[in-house]
């Protein structure tokens, strides 16, 4: 088996939900949809596991979540700037002074494109109880996977029908092409905002 076939095969795993929810919260990697496309294949494929991958999924993104959150609190307000985009700070700014968990649950629950990882940094930025930031994104996260994976169990078979169609298939190698793609950007995005630029701490 190729690596790339190897690799492939890794993230349909209960482990792999795990990763992709984790990396799908971090700084670097894009793919719009792409653990709810994953937790919706896993829980059609193997439904007396439907609960499994929603649950792995959570604690991914609470992983993925809490070092997002730290780089944003260790950046504070003032290094906020160089990793978040001028034309979302200040909206997601003031949402978040605004309106707290309610404004974090929307967040959660969201499809893209809202910006999910700038919104955990500008929580991190900011001083948001950690406490309540992470209970009320654990529970919605929850939510929204739990939906997910029971509707891909009651309708297992018409969804792999789809997932398994020449047509999908095309669409997830655009997926993937997407995802190389926007994870490369992201980086290049991410170096040229910090390069040389010490990160500022709070007093």
């Amino acid at each position: 088996m190729s690596f790339f076939g190897g690799a492939f095969a890794f993230f349909l795993t209960w482990w792999g939900a795990f990763l992709m929810a984790a990396l799908d919260n971090s700084m670097l990697f894009f793919l719009p949809f792409g653990i709810d496309a994953l937790i919706v294949y896993l829980a059609a494929r193997n439904r007396d596991l439907f609960w499994l991958y929603p649950l792995m999924a959570t604690l991914g993104s609470m992983a993925g979540a809490t070092l997002t959150f730290w780089i944003g609190h260790t950046a504070g307000e003032a290094g906020l700037k160089r990793l978040v985009s001028p034309r979302h700070l200040e909206r997601l700014q003031k949402r978040v002074r605004d309106s707290g968990a309610v404004a974090l649950a929307v967040a959660a629950l969201l499809p893209p494109p809202f910006p999910l990882t700038p919104f955990i940094l500008t929580c991190g930025a900011l001083a948001v109880n950690p406490w309540r930031f992470f209970t009320t994104f654990a529970v919605v996260r929850i939510a929204r996977f739990g939906m997910e994976g029971l509707l891909a169990r009651v309708y297992g078979h018409r969804v792999l029908q789809v997932l398994q169609s020449e047509t999908f298939k095309a669409v997830i190698v655009g997926f993937a092409v997407l995802a190389i793609v926007g994870t490369i950007a992201s980086g290049v995005v991410l170096w040229r905002n910090t390069r040389g630029r010490p990160t500022p701490r709070p007093a």
